[in-house]
């Protein structure tokens, strides 16, 4: 008599009526094989996917996301690196310059490079090294508070239009639309010229009273979108107060478009404020700030170019490392580019 494709012993082992561990007999070439232990230790073994997907694992958030892209960008590293140490410097100065930028003498004047003075005097006799050293803390300051406020007020503003609608919607249209077409240049001479204070303040509330209309926008539209998703919606249905929806529901979903614009926008007021103290009517003397040195330079560029090219080029990577930044940012939190 042949062979039975299957362990007798097997099947005893599994008692009358039962199904025990042996229910799966080896097969009649003698591979032992039970798909239902087999597969349950897989599932036990399974090794966890890619950070943050895992079993057992948290989700990354979109801010979870964002942080892991930007430690990975290199413009946000190296543009993180010039921020702070401007930061730096801007809170401890006399760390790395130990000179008064207000102490001059005029036998000095427009000399160049000198032991211990390496970007040479300006046109006062100033050492060049010095004051463009201690202006950092000026345009920082300014593009900081700035920043701050417009992001505040703007979105703030721009926020609740969104959220409520109707009229309040309809008139801070209309408000924005005029200072929009205010030329920011023309409205600091004209804001900023019956101004006597030779302090950082006017000039950062000039800047933000014309700078909100545009986050108030970018925010505005931010928010309508995020109120007409499910989640806020079914808040909505379950009682959810307009307050809750706001900050548990809506703002931190619509917050990212605004992070993107302020800190893009940082660089550019730190740039307007230094157009409008070359122009005279921003920050004043004895104020230090790399827009007054560039205006003070502008009439000695060919006889001692190094005052002119100093500030100048403190300038220029100050402003280019808050756009470098602004960019890393929005690319890391803008969901289109992943």
């Amino acid at each position: 008599m042949p062979e039975p494709d299957f362990d007798e012993r097997s099947v005893a082992a599994t008692g009358a009526g039962g199904v025990g561990q042996g229910a799966i007999a080896p097969t009649g070439t003698g591979g032992a094989m039970d798909l239902a232990l087999s597969e349950g230790a897989t599932l036990d073994k399974t090794p966890g996917g890619p950070e943050g997907t895992g079993p057992g694992e948290k989700p990354r958030s979109l801010w979870g996301d964002a942080w892991r892209d930007l430690r990975r960008n290199p413009v946000f590293i190296i543009s993180g690196l010039i921020i702070l140490f401007l930061i730096f410097i801007s809170l401890w100065p006399s760390v790395i310059a130990s000179g008064n930028p207000l102490k001059c003498d005029l036998a000095k004047a427009q000399l160049g490079s000198r032991p211990g003075h390496p970007f040479g005097y300006d046109g006062q006799g100033c050492d060049v090294y010095t004051r463009t050293v201690y202006g950092a803390r000026t345009s920082v300051t300014v593009g900081v508070c700035t920043t701050l406020g417009v992001a505040l007020l703007g979105s703030t503003l721009g926020g609740l239009a969104g959220f409520f609608g109707g009229g309040w919607d309809a008139l801070l249209s209309r408000i924005t639309d005029i200072f929009f077409g205010i030329p920011v240049v023309l409205g600091g001479l004209v804001f900023l010229s019956v101004v006597t204070s030779t302090t950082v303040w006017p000039v950062i509330g000039f800047m933000i009273l014309l700078g909100w209309p545009q986050i108030a926008r970018i925010a505005r539209g931010s928010v309508i979108t995020a109120k007409q998703n499910d989640y806020v919606q079914a808040a909505r249905a379950l009682g959810a107060s307009n307050s809750r929806m706001l900050l548990r529901h809506i703002t931190p979903n619509a917050v990212a478009p605004v992070i993107v614009v302020a800190t893009i926008a940082l660089g550019t007021y730190i740039s307007l404020e230094a157009t409008l103290s070359y122009l005279g009517v921003g920050l004043k003397p004895p104020s230090v700030s790399w827009g007054i040195d560039i205006s003070a330079a502008s009439q000695y560029i060919r006889n001692a170019p190094h005052m002119l090219l100093w500030p100048a080029g403190a300038l220029a990577i100050t402003v280019l490392a808050f756009i470098m930044l602004g960019d890393a940012v929005r690319d890391a939190l803008d969901p289109k580019l992943r």
